[in-house]
């Protein structure tokens, strides 16, 4: 990958020691101010993590708000043609058949050949799958209509006839370029793709909701639907694969009129829906555990995760240079003191506190001890807090009901066990038995239970399973046979994505690059506008402040789509085959994927979190059934009433999430964590009170606390602690301490390259059609050979003589020369 293709984003604003560097002057006052604002009330964030937001809300984001007047283009075009069709009824009025017989006819007026008229059509089509607004009172109504008539149009075979015109429209060379030549690309150069694409997307994710009331025959054709879109019965190839070609296509600049935020929803959800969501994955787990007489996990991740509870947001440097003024000059703040709530849990007494407070005053220049010139969020157990607010953001009586032990059981491997082994072997009797981990000859009697400890907290992963069996057809081909691989639409999806597997990563990742809030315009870097911008560009303040908020929910999608797909194609593929897995991570890793997910992470986390970038009274379908109200820039400005923006935290914890999977268990990428100074952009992410996101980023700090010094560990207690509470325990870890085994020097360029050549060895084995080649029996019977019959060409007779002539009696022959020894 060229390096102007992917810029490396190394965090160019932080000093040698991983510190934001601070602005002189009365420029930190205003700052310190700015921020103790801003962190100062910091509540619980109500969020729950899923597979995705409410369907009103994932309905509502396939929508640009510049595309609204398009909804009455869409409404007028198919009134048009209904009434000469049902003579003054409406579509709700019409039974069944009535209903399948104007399908029907509009599924023929698809295949004209004038392309203003199959717009018309395709524009009627997405009115019956918006749910024919206009004849519904509420939202409820939109979206029951929604879904009676997406189901209706799948079972009239719409979605095979849109897929046909979409691949007309990506083949459509005359539109490419064209877009290629205009300077400016508006909505205006996607319109059909648009059309098409959001009537797909309406029907993927309106099939894929399941509800209590889905008819019998609704949930078959689910199911039929599901086995369809993951199948490849579309040019031979999962309908996904056409979808990823658009993004490659896209990214290489031969189609910039792609509306790519509607490609990525829409793969997101073809995905989504045909490999399974979360909680499907979780219940593939413990099938998969079962057919490999592995025993069953632990806990349920997603219920544990659930029932975790926030660590307190962090103090502001403000607050925190006013404390110790105050202390200085002797004075008692007359503030309550407020303790941390879910860090001393299950300590009261926190042994370092005093210790603490000492360290810091010997080591105020200490550079890692906060972000920007604050302490970090966990580092102290007393911080002073203004009073709070008359109503109580929970009540009293919760701090009583906290959870009783860790909450997740600890693992072992056994590597680990064979490690504790092989060092007590050496210390006590002076050798070593390989992997033996049953003979415990000559060791002491507390060794023997530490290894019984051990072995009862063992946990064997379906990943480890599947190395060994790889392993071992790899060293007995012939003798194992052919491994019988499982067609499931993972195992397609992957089959299909093999060939141009990196392409496919490195478009997502450019994509993710321009939409993140800290990339700056370039003019070489990838228009990802063209289906937000109108044609004519705003002329009042009112008009540029709609467009830009349109532009920033915009990028926001992208990224929440581009996140959501990643985790779950690493995640499918891990369940599917570890070394799946392995080759899209390492994909990643070389498109500097880490460091542009800290670079997205090294900014106000919580600004991003709380941006107020939608219009309620814009979304679909509230802007269809309801009046529209005059829009004024003050209502524009107050934005929506909700604590939290969904979809932001949601990317958030998704990076993460894709973060820990390409690091765990990788020195060579822990350390890549290291030199890029993740440490203090990690810290800052802490400050948002939610559970599960604080969880992400204590696992990603822990695989790195050994690499940062005696003295950051020491500066961070508070940190070290929330660790040890919320993460899981490996029992012979030694994450805090810095003496473990793999504290070595690290070579990035040979872990990778003994990890691609085990991937290379196994995609050979397991893809490559002449993979046999060199294990076919050879035939060495002169009569057999020649009484082979050869398939020669047609014309072969005509040019015989010559060929004998040329290849045969010209050549000539060393007779003697056969009778030698060589």
């Amino acid at each position: 990958m060229q390096a102007e293709d992917m810029e490396v984003p190394i965090i160019n604003n932080l000093n040698d020691n991983g510190d934001r560097q601070r602005p002189k002057g009365k420029d930190v006052f205003k700052d310190q101010q700015k921020e103790s604002e801003s962190s100062m009330e910091s509540p619980n964030l109500e969020f729950e993590y899923g597979d995705t937001d409410t369907l009103t809300a994932e309905l509502s984001e396939l929508y640009s708000y510049t595309e609204e007047p398009e909804f009455a283009l869409n409404r007028d075009y198919f009134e048009e043609d209904f009434r000469s069709h049902a003579r003054g009824r409406r579509w709700i009025e019409l039974t069944l058949e009535e209903q399948r017989t104007y399908v029907m006819r509009l599924l023929d007026a698809l295949e004209v050949t004038d392309r203003d008229k199959r717009l018309k059509v395709a524009r009627a089509i997405l009115y019956l799958a918006q749910g024919v607004f206009d004849e519904c009172d509420t939202e409820v109504d939109v979206l029951h209509w929604s879904k009676h008539n997406v189901f209706l149009l799948y079972d009239m075979g719409i979605f095979t006839a849109l897929l046909e015109l979409l691949s007309m429209e990506i083949d459509n060379n005359q539109a490419c370029s064209s877009a290629v030549r205009k300077p400016a690309i508006s909505l205006a150069d996607s319109t059909e793709l648009r059309v098409l694409l959001s009537i797909m997307y309406l029907m993927v994710e309106t099939i894929r909701v399941q509800t209590e009331d889905d008819r019998p025959e609704w949930i078959a054709a689910r199911e039929a639907f599901k086995n369809e879109l993951g199948s490849p019965l579309y040019n031979g190839e999962p309908f996904a694969l056409l979808l990823f070609t658009m993004v490659t296509k896209f990214c290489s600049m031969n189609a910039p009129h792609f509306p790519m935020k509607k490609v990525l929803l829409l793969l997101w959800k073809t995905i989504l829906f045909t490999l399974g969501g979360f909680e499907e994955l979780q219940e593939m787990k413990v099938r998969g555990r079962e057919r490999l007489n592995l025993p069953p996990l632990p806990e349920d991740s997603i219920k544990v995760v659930r029932a975790m509870r926030a660590a307190s947001p962090p103090a502001s440097a403000m607050e925190l240079i006013e404390q110790q003024q105050q202390q200085k000059r002797g004075r008692r703040s007359r503030r309550p003191l407020v303790k941390q709530d879910s860090l001393d849990t299950y300590n009261e007494r926190d042994p370092f506190k005093n210790d603490d407070a000492r360290d810091e005053e010997e080591d105020p220049e200490d550079t890692d001890s906060g972000i920007e010139g604050e302490v970090d969020p966990l580092d102290r157990d007393v911080i002073i807090q203004p009073p709070p607010p008359p109503p109580p953001l929970r009540p009293p009586t919760e701090r009583v009901n906290f959870p009783k032990g860790l909450p997740w059981a600890p693992k072992v491997r056994e590597k680990d066990i064979e490690h504790f082994l092989e060092t007590s072997r050496n210390k006590f009797i002076g050798f070593t038995l390989g992997n033996d981990t049953d003979t415990l000859v000559g060791l002491p009697r507390p060794i023997h239970e530490s290894v019984k400890t051990l072995k009862q907290h063992k946990y064997v992963s379906i990943a480890e399973v599947q190395i060994k069996k790889e392993d071992e057809l790899q060293q007995c081909p012939m003798t194992l046979g052919e491994e019988e691989v499982e067609e499931t639409p993972a195992e397609m999806l992957y089959l299909g994505m093999l060939p141009n597997l990196s392409q496919y990563v490195i478009a997502l990742l450019k994509l993710l690059l321009a939409a993140a809030p800290t990339s700056k315009a370039k003019t070489d870097s990838i228009n990802i506008l063209a289906d937000v911008l109108p044609e004519e560009m705003p002329i009042t303040v009112l008009q540029s402040m709609k467009l830009g908020i349109d532009v920033n929910r915009h990028k926001e999608i992208i990224v929440k789509a581009i996140s959501a797909l990643l985790l779950l194609l690493l995640k499918h593929f891990k369940l599917n085959h570890i070394y799946q897995f392995e080759i899209v991570s390492q994909h990643l890793v070389f498109a500097n994927c880490i460091p542009l997910i800290l670079k997205f992470f090294n900014q106000n986390i919580m600004s991003y979190i709380s941006a107020k970038n939608s219009i309620c009274v814009l979304d679909f379908p509230h802007c269809v059934v309801h009046e529209m109200p005059e829009l004024t820039a003050e209502s524009l400005e107050a934005g929506d009433s909700n604590q939290f923006c969904w979809r932001n935290l949601f990317s958030c914890i998704n990076l993460l999430r894709i973060l820990n999977k390409l690091t765990k268990w990788k020195h060579s990428r822990t350390m890549m964590l290291v030199v890029f100074k993740s440490a203090p952009i990690l810290k800052r992410a802490l400050k948002v009170k939610q559970a599960m996101m604080q969880l992400y980023v204590l696992k990603l700090l822990k695989i790195q606390t050994k690499y940062l010094g005696r003295q950051w560990r020491k500066s961070n207690m508070k940190t070290m602690s929330a660790i040890y509470q919320k993460v899981r325990h490996r029992l012979n870890d030694d994450w805090a301490y810095g003496n473990d085994i793999d504290a070595r020097p690290w070579d990035f360029q040979a872990e990778e390259c003994a990890l691609r050549e085990s991937i290379e060895k196994f995609n050979s084995r397991r893809y490559d059609k002449n993979k046999n080649g060199e294990f076919a029996p050879v035939d060495n019977c002169l009569q057999s050979v020649l009484g082979q019959r050869v398939e020669l060409p047609e014309d072969f007779h005509y040019s015989y003589e010559m060929w004998l002539e040329r290849e045969v009696f010209s050549q000539p022959i060393q007779w003697e020369g056969l009778l030698q020894n060589p």
